[in-house]
């Protein structure tokens, strides 16, 4: 039988303390109820073959198709601030890469697939809810336009898992430009394994900085890429209202991917104050906290190759200069990508230094007046074309005055830009979303699924989310906050 999956497994090929090798637990009774088959084909693979109960014992780690190579990556992490020199992956299997129709590489990987010698007592099993969660993020985030990782397919398993309650227990099928992690880097600091620490930036280089290798300084120039790309995936999250909720080290990506949808929300009434994760008591990954976190967890990568910096620089003083000024230019990126973003969903083309300060001000004053934060910019897109509709937008604040007021200055600042208006509102259209994966929402699909076996409303759902810049004026419900009643202001890790 030809394999519906082509791998080409580069990672199992590093050395034997990367990994362990250990195949996903087998289930009793596999059903796929999930396939992406737009992104099968992005992957070369073949839907039609894995759209069949063969690809159930696939993504369900029955069977192990022909290349695979099924491997369990070894990491380290600081969790909430507190170091744990190994985690490593408890209950996923990565089956292999496999090269795209875009020439790279990506992993795929089993999540919920059983335990592993780095579960930590853990039954390495993951519940329908939770794997639901992450198809619906992660996708909705991919169209967003926001690097993440994606979801490839969802497999029932026919076990229950035991959490809170018995819960219908399932598989996602995750797929990344990889699955490298500060906390991997972490894992060979931490044993002082520099060769190990050497072999794994090259092969990151190889693998996600290619023009690095060329460099004649190539660790440093390393450092100075991963740091951009997170700085700039940073500023997408906060432009979008979007929680992470646990930015711990192994959950930072090497690639500066989205990874891991544990507690992670949409923020609604915006509050750079909100915090959805109910791990997170301190608040330490709430919104506001997720760029001097995220700029924390970059510090932790540049301790953990600083050997690599010193023996490229020649002393461990020029290596401590070169990572205090490779750090000193994530806030500089962040905060430009951040003003650029705000002008875009406030229409203007044009820089002006006061521009900073005018979207400061909106966003204060809807903080002040629990204005919805993504409803807001959506209904900005009209005003700039018909100031007019500004009737809209003032109705989600709870003292309508408090945006007039702003309204004024933002529309005599439109009018020093130079391009149509029409042509200004189409384009907030494209970067301010009509529709996000909200809470309730998200909760109304899991509860239909473990509950009753429905995913009709998952489907429905999906199809809603991977279109977020669409108006949908028939199913306004996809637009609508959270009625007081259906509010959910806590989410979980679901491990």
């Amino acid at each position: 039988m030809t394999s519906p999956i082509r791998f080409d497994n580069s990672y199992a090929r590093l050395p034997s303390q990367f990994f362990a090798r250990v195949h996903p637990v087998p289930v009793s009774a596999p059903r796929l109820i999930k396939l992406n088959v737009e992104l099968a084909r992005q992957l070369n693979l073949d839907p039609e073959a894995l759209n069949t109960q063969l690809g159930a014992e696939i993504f369900s780690g029955n069977h192990i198709a022909t290349g695979s190579d099924p491997i369990a990556l070894a990491y380290a992490g600081h969790q909430f601030g507190h170091f744990v020199p190994q985690l490593g992956d408890g209950r996923a299997n990565l089956l292999g890469e496999v090269i795209a129709t875009d020439g790279l590489r990506y992993d795929i990987q089993l999540k919920g697939s059983g335990p592993t010698p780095f579960s930590r007592r853990g039954d390495g099993r993951a519940a329908l809810g939770p794997v639901l969660r992450e198809y619906l993020l992660s996708e909705a985030m991919h169209a967003l336009g926001v690097p993440t990782t994606r979801a490839l397919a969802v497999v029932l398993t026919g076990e229950p898992v035991a959490r809170e309650t018995l819960q219908p227990g399932a598989i996602i099928t995750r797929v990344a430009a990889s699955h490298l992690r500060v906390g991997t880097f972490q894992f060979f600091a931490a044993r002082n394994d520099t060769p190990g620490l050497r072999t794994l930036a090259d092969y990151a280089i190889a693998r996600h900085y290619p023009t690095a290798a060329s460099s004649p300084t190539p660790y440093r120039t390393f450092l100075d890429s991963v740091i951009t790309r997170h700085a700039h995936l940073t500023a997408q999250w906060m432009l979008l209202g979007f929680i992470h909720g646990v930015m711990n080290t192994d959950n930072s990506s090497i690639s500066g991917e989205t990874l891991d949808y544990g507690p992670c929300a949409f923020m609604e009434a915006y509050d750079p104050d909100t915090v959805y994760s109910s791990i997170d008591q301190q608040g330490r990954y709430g919104y506001r906290n997720q760029p001097p976190a995220d700029l924390w967890n970059l510090a932790r990568l540049t301790e953990a190759i600083l050997p690599l910096l010193i023996a490229e620089t020649g002393t461990e003083a020029a290596a401590m200069e070169a990572a205090n000024d490779a750090l000193k230019a994530y806030l500089p990126q962040y905060e430009a990508a951040r003003t650029n973003g705000l002008r875009r969903k406030l229409g203007l083309a044009l820089s002006h230094e006061d521009d900073l300060a005018l979207a400061e001000d909106l966003l204060k004053r809807m903080t002040a007046n629990q204005a919805d934060f993504t409803l807001t910019f959506r209904r900005l897109c009209e005003s700039a074309a018909n100031p007019a509709a500004d009737a809209n937008v003032r109705t989600l604040f709870t003292d309508p005055a408090a945006y007039d007021t702003w309204a004024t200055t933002w529309h005599h600042r439109l009018a020093e830009e130079p391009i149509a208006h029409q042509a200004r509102a189409e384009a907030m259209r494209q970067t301010n979303p009509a529709i996000i994966p909200r809470n309730h929402l998200v909760q109304e699909v899991i509860d239909a699924a473990t509950q009753h076996n429905n995913f009709e409303p998952f489907e429905n759902l999906l199809e809603a989310i991977t279109h977020p810049y669409d108006d949908r004026p028939h199913q306004a419900h996809y637009t609508t906050p959270a009625k007081p009643e259906q509010a959910i202001t806590q989410t979980f890790c679901g491990t």
